[in-house]
């Protein structure tokens, strides 16, 4: 493979890498904790957009709010890996990046 194809090949990675990134940056996943005392709602970038907490949960305490705000943060995050990992893999098309 000479040198131009390989360059021209990079263009392109490069080019869909962009795009998916621009694409995850445009998607969002919701994610739930206690039977919806507190959603999160985060970017594929990991950007949260949006936190609701219910105000019952709010008079159990601040432990009890970190509690549901830390687990609907993993909850949602867990769904971005998944949309994360699917997008990345169809743009690079099986070819690892660092």
């Amino acid at each position: 493979m000479d040198m131009e194809s390989l360059m021209a090949q990079a263009a392109e990675l490069q080019n869909k890498v962009t795009a998916a990134q621009e694409q995850l940056a445009q998607t969002t996943v919701k994610g739930i904790a206690g039977n919806g005392e507190c959603i999160v709602d985060l970017s594929g970038k990991y950007d949260v957009l949006r936190i609701v907490i219910n105000p019952d949960v709010l008079s159990r305490g601040a432990d009890a709010v970190a509690s549901v705000v830390m687990a609907a943060y993993t909850d949602a995050k867990s769904k971005a890996d998944v949309i994360i990992d699917q997008v990345m893999g169809a743009a690079t098309a099986g070819v690892s990046l660092p």
